[in-house]
């Protein structure tokens, strides 16, 4: 799903938060639509059934989930290689995160 996380101590300068920002640890879920060295950022999403991870979003063009090492806030920006689109993660009226596209 989403990775292991791990402990980090490092808070990510400039978020505005004081809590340390959650680590995850990426596995290859056999995604092959980008270039080889990014496919641990990437995975097929299995309908509105697949929960997403903190460190995850789902691109709103090409429904892909894109996974970062780092837990993912509101404010972020994302970049979806499988169909070049750039966005920013907000938060859902569900209080999940959602992607907004930017470009």
């Amino acid at each position: 799903m989403s990775g292991e996380p791990e402990r980090s101590d490092d808070a990510e300068s400039g978020s505005g938060e004081s809590a340390p920002r959650q680590r995850f640890v990426l596995e290859e879920t056999g995604f092959d639509e980008v270039p080889k060295k990014y496919r641990k950022y990437y995975r097929k999403w299995k309908g509105p059934q697949d929960p997403l991870g903190p460190n995850e979003v789902l691109c709103p063009v090409c429904k892909v989930v894109i996974r970062s090492t780092r837990e993912l806030r509101v404010g972020d920006r994302v970049y979806c290689m499988a169909c070049f689109t750039r966005f920013s993660v907000e938060r859902a009226s569900d209080g999940g995160l959602e992607a907004r596209i930017e470009y």
